[in-house]
């Protein structure tokens, strides 16, 4: 228990200014924000980040890995967070998906995490509460076992399990206004992208083709000129 509990704290004193930051972030990561300034506080370039679909809106995803070390010192990081994804509805941060290492948090309990991140987002959701008329993303249902939940009305922050066989833990954060434009905007774009396809197929094929008599023409000009019976 000792050994897991200075994990917890571990977890708070890596962000030391998050404490009373509230819903609207995680650490330093403002939801609205834009493309430019997460990858500037995430020291990736932006052109790392990946379009999902692009009508109709434009949804994208940037990727992190924090480092293993502590800038500026040999020594190594304290940092829980293992992977981070951001996503996007046009230009704006609505999602924040962090997984922990799984070394930073063994031994690490439901409750001790439940303790740690409480000390930044305050006390969680009675657990019979429920979001009404929200049904889970596809990103939800892969998450795992639900721990805990924090959010209010325009913010929410779920903890989950992902593993029954040790602490591995994830913890997604949500504008829920943007949120909810997201899934309405790439539920469009799947629908669109389906009934598209058998036109993109035609059209990929016709490429496929042209390609091929333009190669063929290209190698009969070149060795026309060169045969010597």
């Amino acid at each position: 228990m000792k050994y897991a509990w200075l994990l917890a704290v571990a977890i708070v004193c890596s962000t030391p200014a998050l404490e009373g930051q509230g819903l609207s972030r995680y650490r330093s990561f403002e939801f609205g924000s834009d493309v430019a300034t997460v990858s500037a506080l995430a020291l990736i370039a932006p052109s790392e980040a990946k379009t999902i679909h692009q009508r109709p809106a434009v949804l994208q995803d940037l990727e992190s890995r924090p480092s293993y070390w502590t800038p500026g010192s040999p020594a190594a990081s304290t940092d829980p967070v293992e992977h981070l994804l951001f996503s996007f509805y046009n230009d704006q941060l609505f999602r924040v998906v962090a997984d922990y290492s799984h070394e930073r948090t063994e031994g690490m309990t439901g409750a001790d995490m439940i303790e740690a991140i409480s000390a930044v987002y305050g006390a969680p959701l009675p657990r019979t509460s429920r979001v009404a008329n929200h049904f889970p993303s596809r990103l939800e249902n892969e998450s795992g076992t639900p721990v805990a939940r924090w959010g209010d009305a325009e913010h929410g922050v779920v903890l989950y399990q992902t593993s029954s066989y040790g602490a591995a833990f994830r913890l997604i954060a949500v504008d829920t206004r943007l949120e909810n434009l997201a899934r309405k905007a790439e539920s469009q774009a799947e629908r669109l992208d389906d009934r598209e396809a058998p036109q993109r197929e035609v059209a990929r094929q016709q490429k496929e083709r042209d390609d091929g008599r333009a190669a063929a023409a290209k190698a009969r000009a070149a060795n026309k000129s060169t045969f010597r019976p």
